[in-house]
């Protein structure tokens, strides 16, 4: 795959970060939902970097979620403005509770991403095929039924080499582990805050 960037430039240029979102209050963070789903979304696009047609039902996994969110959100904005308030306005009408089903599946995807980056970030020789599984092994095969865990499993064995996939997120590779880094730090600090308030009582449906 092409780089979609000029020369000097990476992938994250292009990509909405989870760093432009405010997490206030910083003793309750509450997470404003359309620039979280933005986000959600430039993520996805890191499948298509990793490129292999084993990644398509991930993909279309985590984007399916993000559709249910903002289904949601559309329907009733005035109580959609952050992702907290979405779930407890849809659990407080007990008619539904797709969008907040969609969520805890979208976080545990996010997860999943960020785990398996974050490990290969920080094991220089370990390559993505065994960073995807560990995280996988952690986050999402839990979750998943007998019929799922194959396809994740064809998906984690299709990733490229390493330095195959760095290389495809800019040509600078200085600045790519910077940018990543950052890219990173700002989704681990978003899934901490969501994981934290979906094991609350009170989004639980």
């Amino acid at each position: 795959m092409a780089a979609a960037y000029p020369p000097g430039g990476t992938f994250f240029d292009t990509r909405k970060s989870f760093a432009t979102i405010p997490l206030e209050p910083s003793f309750d963070p509450q997470i404003p939902t359309g620039p979280f789903l933005e986000a959600a979304e430039s993520l996805t696009a890191l499948f298509d970097v990793l490129g292999s047609a084993a990644f398509k039902p991930v993909k279309s996994d985590m984007n399916g979620n993000i559709k249910k969110i903002r289904d949601r959100q559309l329907a009733s904005p005035l109580e959609s403005e952050t992702l907290q308030g979405l779930v407890k306005a849809e659990l407080r009408g007990k008619k539904s509770h797709t969008a907040t089903e969609g969520l805890v599946w979208l976080v545990r995807g996010l997860d999943f991403t960020a785990q398996a980056l974050r490990h290969n970030t920080s094991n220089p020789s370990s390559e993505l095929a065994a960073s995807f599984r560990e995280s996988y092994t952690h986050t999402l095969k839990p979750h998943h039924s007998m019929f799922v865990k194959p396809i994740f499993s064809a998906a984690m064995s299709a990733t490229p080499y390493r330095k195959d996939f760095y290389a495809k997120l800019g040509d600078d590779q200085t600045r790519v582990s910077k940018e990543l880094d950052a890219w990173l730090a700002a989704l681990e600090k978003n899934v901490k805050v969501l994981n934290t308030f979906l094991a609350k009582p009170e989004a639980k449906w």
